[in-house]
């Protein structure tokens, strides 16, 4: 069990731990490598995520899992039509014995906290989550509590297409710094789950006990620090900034990036750059985390959908146009 990581690392202890952490949660999360690794970026960053995918993927014990090989806090919310606000952030009642109002904490008070099928809740709960996603503090009654660090949202979300689903908003959809899309495991490695959650060696449950803990919250902020220390060009800088800018002028778009995805999408290459053993940016990374960053920031016009164009394929179109700066 760990009981304490260095406050500080180097670079180098850095990429191991963080290789450490992904080979964990790749024992769970079966045939999908960069799924765990948009999420490891993500929780270095200090960034939300929303994954998207059919039930049964992994997702909720994917959480799990990261809660586990990290020894964080974890509170898992389970989001459906009737869950009001206060079932997330807390509320005041009155204790009878003292004759005192007193605040009764919900489960945001976490590090890691699993809103569960988030788009199964209305808007009014939705939205109980805009102040802790962007300023790490609640309001209960007017009192306001900070949250000890670190603290990531990792959302789950059904398809918009299935039934009883709401649409996210655009304002928490951009508090989200990834959105992530998990689809179907290939043959090879449903065929390799099966066999391991019918031999025992992988439950048939989202129980992840069987992981080891590899860090605390203390380390999760010791590899952020050293996500930031990663050497970011100026050429570097330029080119984030002209491919945002972009999907602002795209035909295809009627909603761009904004200030909010630039900045994502340079202190995620800095992450990505520091999991591939780096200590300088290089323009691949930023077209590694090109596409979570922006997919949910992005909006199709109504006659390129009609076209069969997607988010996706004008992000490569824009990846494959906007010159990247030679290395």
């Amino acid at each position: 069990m760990i009981t304490d990581t260095p406050a500080e690392m180097t670079p180098d202890q850095a990429t191991a731990l963080a290789g450490r952490i992904e080979a964990q949660l790749n024992q769970v999360l079966i045939g999908q490598p960069a799924i765990t690794r948009q999420v490891m970026i993500a929780l270095i960053t200090g960034g939300h995520v929303l994954i998207e995918g059919v039930p049964g993927l992994g997702k909720t014990l994917l959480a799990r899992s990261l809660a586990r090989v990290l020894e964080l806090d974890f509170q898992r919310i389970q989001f459906t039509p009737d869950l009001m606000p206060s079932d997330v952030t807390g509320h005041v009642l009155f204790d009878s014995q003292s004759g005192d109002f007193r605040v009764r904490k919900g489960p945001a008070f976490t590090n890691l906290l699993l809103a569960d099928e988030i788009n199964r809740a209305p808007a009014k709960t939705q939205a109980a989550l805009l102040e802790v996603m962007q300023e790490r503090r609640i309001t209960i009654e007017g009192e306001s509590f900070e949250l000890a660090p670190p603290f990531v949202v990792l959302a789950t979300q059904n398809p918009l297409d299935q039934e009883g689903t709401y649409p996210l908003p655009e304002a928490e959809l951009d508090r989200f710094l990834f959105k992530i899309l998990i689809d179907y495991p290939s043959h090879e490695d449903e065929a390799r789950m099966m066999e391991m959650v019918l031999d025992g060696r992988l439950p048939d449950s989202l129980d992840a006990a069987q992981l080891t803990p590899e860090a605390n919250a203390e380390g999760i902020l010791a590899l952020g620090r050293q996500a930031d220390a990663v050497i970011l060009d100026r050429a570097l800088v330029d080119y984030i900034l002209r491919l945002v800018r972009a999907t602002r002028d795209h035909p295809s778009l009627v909603q761009g990036g904004g200030p909010r995805a630039s900045i994502a999408l340079a202190r995620t290459a800095k992450t990505q750059a520091l999991l591939a053993g780096r200590d300088f940016v290089v323009p691949d990374d930023v077209k590694q985390v090109a596409a979570p960053v922006l997919r949910h920031r992005l909006r199709l016009g109504v006659d390129a959908d009609i076209e069969g164009q997607t988010v996706e394929s004008v992000l490569e179109q824009l990846l494959e146009q906007v010159e990247a700066p030679r290395q």
